[in-house]
Parts: C-alpha cells; sequence; structure tokens
C-alpha cells in the first residue's frame, strides 16, 4: 500500500478549467511515478454558496435533507469534470460517489 496516496482538494483550487488542469498535471505525475492515488475533491470556487443561495430564495427554511442534497451536486461535478480531464490525459479514472463507489470494490 506504499504506493497508494490519498489528495483532497478544495474549492479554491478547484475554482475554473484553469485551475483543474493543474490539479490533473499533479494528479498525473503521482501516477507517472507508479503511483496509486485516491483522490477527494470539494464543489468548484463558490458552487456550494450559490446553490444554497438560491435555495434560500425559493424557501426561507427548505428541508435539511433536500439542502444536503443540493450541496453534494457541486461536488459531483468536479469528480465527474476531473475523471474527464485525466481520460483526455491518458490516465485511467472514474468518477465515484459514496453510492457508485459499493459497485468498485476491486478499484
Amino acid at each position: 500500500m506504499e504506493n497508494l496516496i490519498v489528495m483532497k482538494f478544495g474549492g479554491s483550487s478547484l475554482a475554473d478549467n484553469e485551475k483543474l488542469k493543474k490539479v490533473a498535471f499533479k494528479i498525473m505525475s503521482f501516477i507517472n511515478q507508479g503511483k496509486k492515488a485516491v483522490v477527494i475533491v470539494s464543489a468548484q470556487g463558490k458552487t456550494t454558496d450559490n446553490l444554497l443561495k438560491q435555495a434560500y430564495e425559493l424557501s426561507p427554511s427548505p428541508n435539511k435533507r433536500e439542502l444536503d442534497m443540493l450541496a453534494s451536486v457541486g461536488e459531483q461535478i468536479s469528480c465527474a469534470k476531473l475523471a474527464i480531464l485525466l481520460q483526455e490525459l491518458g490516465v485511467y479514472a472514474i468518477s465515484l460517489t459514496r453510492t457508485t463507489s459499493r459497485n468498485y470494490n476491486n478499484f
């Protein structure tokens, strides 16, 4: 397991596509060294703030479960975009959520 690294990138490091590319190249450099990576990403930039603002424009007291569901969308966008970019760079990558990861135990 010494070849496995876990990387976490916050929203400001993913704020736009140019920053997303820098993250992808950083991940690729570890992969090219023979390491495997598990990457955790936040939503890009102010995505979560914007989504929650929109929810409160619809209701002064939105249901907490629905707020959680809405807030999770930003992370899903980031992980899908990063996987697309890594694939374009020739790196095997798939995006996973807590639900989809159950189907990839051998990854």
